[in-house]
This record gives C-alpha cells, structure tokens and sequence, in this order.
C-alpha cells in the first residue's frame, strides 16, 4: 500500500540521498557540472522533467469544472491557454511589475509544495512562512551569485535600478535571513522535530549549496527539476494509485506525456522564433523563465480552486 507514511519516506529518502550523494559530489565537481550543464542542457531538463510535474492539469481543471458544475473541458483549457496568453502579454509591456509579481507568487508556490510532508495547522501565519520559505529559492542567487543574477534580470527587461535599491538598504539579506529562520517554525510545530527534522536540514542546505557552488541557472534548473518537482510528480503518483506506486508512476508518465510534449513543442519553436533576434542562450533564458511564468500563474490558480473547493 502507497499511503501517506509511505510518501512521507520517500521524500525523506529523496531528501537524504540528493543531500548525501549529490550535494557534497559538488563540493569537488562543481566546475564540471556549471560546464555540462549548457544553457540547452538546463532547457531538455526543464522541459522533460520539471514542466511534467503540472502535466496533469488537465485532470485537476476536470474536477474544478464538476465543483462548478461544467462539463466541458474545454472551458478548462481556453481559459488556461487566455491566462497564459495574457502573461506574455504583460511581460512584454510591463516586464518589471509583472517579473516581480511572478517571483512573489513563485516563492509562496514553492515554499508550499516543499513543505507538503509537514505536518502544519492551518493559519495565516503559514501561509507567511511558506512564501519565507519559499522565497530563498529567489534570495540565494542576489546573495551567493549578485552579478550572474542580475544579469539574467536585465535579460528578461527589469528594472535593475529597484534590485540595486533593495540591495544597497540590505532588504535582500533582511528576507534570506527571514527565509532560513521561517523553518524554525516547522520544527516547533507538534512532531516535525522528531519526524522531519532532518529533512529540514536538508533542504535548506542542498538549496543553499546549489546556489553557492553553481551558476544560478544551473542551480535553479536542479532544483526546480530534481527537488521541487520530484516531491509534487511523487504526490501526484500517489494519488494516482494510492496501492502500488510502480502502477502509479505508470499511469503518471502516460497521463503527463501528451502534455508535456505538446509543452516542450511550443517552448522549442518559441526558441526557434526568438534565435532570430537574440543569441541562441539569451533566447532559450527567456523562454525558460517567461514561459515558467506563463504556466505558473494558471497552475497556481487552479492549484488554489481545487484546494479550496475540497475543503
């Protein structure tokens, strides 16, 4: 049986193997991986093992539809598609604002997801500790990597000006620091210590090695592809079939696969379109963090929807 103590140790398991393993494997590979991890490299990853983690969407905009009593999927997909579409339509007009919402959304989403395996009461408390959490996976870059990131900022047309601003009046450094002591209080919610602790060890220093030692691409497609959608994707495995994970993770990758080729089909021409303009990396850097961006907003809100119409 695949039931929640059963997903609890697989992420623990995860969690302690990517931290033993591969973590301190960086401490003395670190050059070679920034070198083989190209610019195309990170781009298949994203595309074929961290996109694929929201890759059944589809099934959860069916359930929000029966909430609503609709029964056309359709309405489900125009308006991810409207959603999305209207996105790239902001960042092209107002890329600053709309990057900055992005990265406060994204913080929460990943500060959220990641602590899945907690054991948390309910609160408007929490939902401030996950985006804490969640924002170091934005902060460790400015504070391990200023310049590459920065750069990657001016590539996707923000305003630089307002990040040196938040720099120099140390407000980066005030929320990395808020964002590493937020985990103190998963571990004094009632039996995290005992049962997580360690996990909480992990994750923040797996999180901060990455972005200490690697190039904040590089970094962030490894955790984006190998920790925080590898918890979500073991999620959904689980409740595919809640009895045997191997049938799960079948049925997984056969309900994932159409969706996220179709994905990584319209990031590929939208790399083939922008080539024309820019420098094959500067127009894969924007396809990877302009799409993300596009596909985050609908699947956090229908993320949302479910949640709260389950309740």
């Amino acid at each position: 049986m695949f039931k929640k103590n059963d997903y609890s140790r697989t992420v623990l398991a995860h969690g302690a193997c990517y931290f033993f393993f591969f973590s301190f494997s960086l401490f003395w590979w670190s050059e070679n991986i920034n070198l083989f991890l190209t610019m195309p490299v990170c781009f298949f990853l994203i595309l074929f093992f961290g996109i694929s983690h929201g890759a059944l969407d589809h099934i959860k905009g069916r359930k929000v539809l029966n909430f609503y009593k609709i029964n056309n999927i359709l309405i489900f997909y125009i308006s991810y598609i409207i959603i999305s579409f209207f996105i790239l339509i902001f960042w092209f007009f107002l890329p600053t604002i709309t990057l900055s919402i992005f990265l406060l959304v994204a913080s929460y989403h990943f500060g959220k997801e990641d602590s899945e395996i907690m054991k948390t009461r309910k609160s408007i408390v929490l939902k401030f500790i996950f985006f804490l959490k969640g924002s170091l996976i934005i902060l460790s870059p400015l504070i391990f990597q200023f310049n590459e990131t920065v750069a990657i900022f001016e590539l996707l047309n923000f305003n630089i000006d307002h990040l040196l601003l938040l720099s120099d009046k140390g407000i980066i450094r005030f929320f990395f620091y808020s964002g590493l002591l937020s985990n103190i209080y998963f571990l004094i919610e009632k039996g995290n210590m005992h049962n997580n602790g360690g996990f909480i060890f992990f994750d923040l220093f797996s999180i901060n090695l990455l972005y200490y030692l690697l190039s904040p691409l590089v970094a962030f497609t490894l955790y984006f592809c190998f920790i925080h959608s590898f918890r979500h994707s073991v999620s959904l495995v689980s409740q595919l079939d809640k009895s045997n994970f191997k049938k799960g993770f079948k049925k997984f990758v056969l309900k994932a696969l159409p969706l996220t080729v179709i994905t990584a089909i319209l990031f590929l021409f939208a790399v083939y379109f922008l080539k024309n303009y820019y420098i094959l990396d500067a127009a894969i850097s924007k396809v990877i963090f302009i799409g993300l961006a596009s596909l985050t907003f609908p699947h956090i809100l229908l993320e949302y929807l479910l949640e709260k119409n389950e309740k």
